[in-house]
């Protein structure tokens, strides 16, 4: 589908003319982003506002690290993608982060092309099927750095498109500014090492807002059993001792507000 019509069809589904970036508008609203929350949502509105699926922000993982998870910062990518590449080790097959260690330009990489290479072993055909039945065709990838020289990147994955030389580099600088902004507020891969999940972050948000497991449950429309999962995972990623503490500690490292 073209571009601009594929642009339409997208906007039709709730998003306005006024919600596409313009300009330099987006690094002034970047900047007034204040937790690691606020970015997620951001996110997910601009992967949304161009005709993407998902997203995942990491750092460029080194040779010797091994899951994709211990590198990501923030992602709304499904759990069950992410947790499905790194049980089956994808990572050392992954054509786009050996080519984010060998550019800072941006890139795009098919499901088609990472599926003809050889060198996978026969249970990445698994996952394979998992993306195209997630509606991921295609993944952009964004290389960007912090202020501190820190590599990393910006991935946005969903349908087969080529993009515009001006989306990209609208894009690229999006992708800029998030993750300085992210660095900014002290985000996890400077503080202690732990991504938290927008679950996790969702959660805690409405625990810190006093409400319990079983309204937490019916605002996100999960059962109470799963937010308790998701509080007890959390709050042992925090290092805390209950979720008080976990609430406060997220607080103070910019997760929420």
């Amino acid at each position: 589908m073209p571009w601009n019509a594929r642009m339409q069809d997208t906007m039709t589904t709730g998003m306005t003319d006024a919600d596409l970036p313009r300009g330099g508008d987006f690094a002034s609203e970047i900047a007034k982003l204040e937790t690691q929350f606020d970015i997620i949502r951001y996110m997910r509105r601009i992967t949304q506002v161009f005709g993407f699926k998902t997203f995942l922000i990491c750092s460029i993982p080194s040779i010797d690290v091994e899951r994709l998870a211990a590198s990501t910062v923030i992602s709304n990518m499904p759990a069950e993608l992410l947790n499905k590449y790194d049980s089956l080790s994808m990572l050392r097959f992954s054509t786009g982060v050996r080519r984010l260690r060998e550019t800072t330009t941006p890139f795009q990489v098919t499901l088609a092309a990472w599926e003809g290479e050889g060198g996978k072993p026969e249970s990445a055909a698994e996952y394979i099927e998992m993306l195209r039945e997630n509606g991921i065709f295609q993944a952009s990838y964004f290389p960007v750095h912090d202020a501190e020289g820190g590599r990393g990147a910006v991935i946005l994955m969903g349908p087969l498109v080529e993009l515009p030389m001006t989306v990209t580099m609208e894009l690229q600088m999006i992708a800029i500014h998030v993750y300085n902004r992210l660095a900014e507020i002290g985000s996890v891969w400077k503080s202690s090492g732990a991504a938290l999940s927008e679950r996790e972050i969702q959660c805690l948000s409405w625990t810190a807002a006093g409400k319990t497991s079983a309204e937490i449950a019916g605002i996100l429309g999960l059962s109470e059993h799963t937010v308790n999962h998701y509080l007890n995972h959390v709050t042992k990623k925090l290092d805390a001792v209950n979720r008080t503490q976990a609430v406060v500690k997220a607080m103070k490292k910019g997760y929420i507000s």
